[in-house]
């Protein structure tokens, strides 16, 4: 963009766009690294399914209807495919760019503004985890194990939870500065995969410690598609809904602010 001396360089519309599509570009040729991650969910839920689905008898469902194990577990590994590829790209490949590569300072030279950075690496990390849902929700259909056509908003609810945990991994992300900070970012996705209601009914949890769940974005997602793909849809589900887009807000608000006082030094 060239700018006439004494003029006032004019605000693109939509900059956020612009980034997105350099991020799109940029990953044309690293596809494998992009789909790697789904795989991780993908072998829990295969080996639930052969294995433990024949110790485990079923289990109460969002409604308490008995369900299988298999449609029990699979929602919580689709959920957690979408926080996967939206953590993966909202840690590692956005703090390449902020940190190393320095590609957020160049972009911060043209008029685009940080809240447009933010959102379009959050639309980015979105599209990685929702591409990882997409996959994964074609082997739950090949499984058998989409109990209702309210799974048909299983892909919206999945991305909501790409929003969520992309929002949160950019805002958290950038206040590290070396690559071993960012193992304390998944010391705590690890904890959320296993303690989210995703193996077992939240129920069975210890009442003093099931209020706990709800702080975790994972358990939302979980409760949200499990409902959906079993058909157990309430009103109820909407304050899951609102919880998610809530992380959503909070961390692009967050992730834009820090953007704007790192990107002036």
């Amino acid at each position: 963009m060239s700018i006439v001396p004494g003029s006032v360089a004019r605000v693109p519309r939509f900059g956020a766009r612009h980034v997105f599509e350099r991020n799109l570009i940029s990953q044309r040729r690293s596809w494998l690294a992009v789909v790697s991650g789904f795989f991780e969910p993908l072998f829990y839920l295969v080996s639930l399914s052969v294995g433990m689905s024949r110790l485990v008898g079923p289990l109460p469902g969002p409604d308490g209807r008995p369900i299988s194990y298999q449609a029990f577990v699979a929602p919580a590994m689709l959920a957690a495919s979408a926080m996967n590829g939206a953590m993966m790209d909202g840690s590692f490949n956005f703090h390449m760019k902020l940190r190393h590569a320095k590609v957020f300072h160049a972009i911060r030279a043209t008029p685009i503004g940080p809240m447009d950075i933010a959102l379009a690496e959050v639309a980015s990390s979105m599209v990685r985890g929702g591409t990882y849902a997409v996959v994964f929700i074609a082997i739950m259909g090949a499984m058998g194990l989409l109990g209702s056509w309210w799974a048909v908003l299983a892909l919206p609810a999945a991305l909501l939870v790409g929003l969520a945990f992309a929002a949160m991994a950019v805002a958290v992300t950038t206040f590290v500065t070396q690559w071993v900070q960012l193992e304390w970012v998944f010391l705590f996705q690890l904890p959320m995969f296993l303690f989210s209601g995703t193996f077992y009914p939240a129920s069975r949890y210890p009442d003093a410690v099931r209020p706990l769940l709800e702080l975790s974005p994972l358990y939302h997602g979980v409760v949200l598609i499990r409902g959906l793909t079993t058909g157990a849809v309430g009103p109820g589900l909407w304050w899951h809904v609102l919880v998610l887009l809530g992380f959503g807000a909070l961390g692009l608000t967050v992730a834009a602010r820090r953007l704007a006082r790192i990107l002036v030094d």
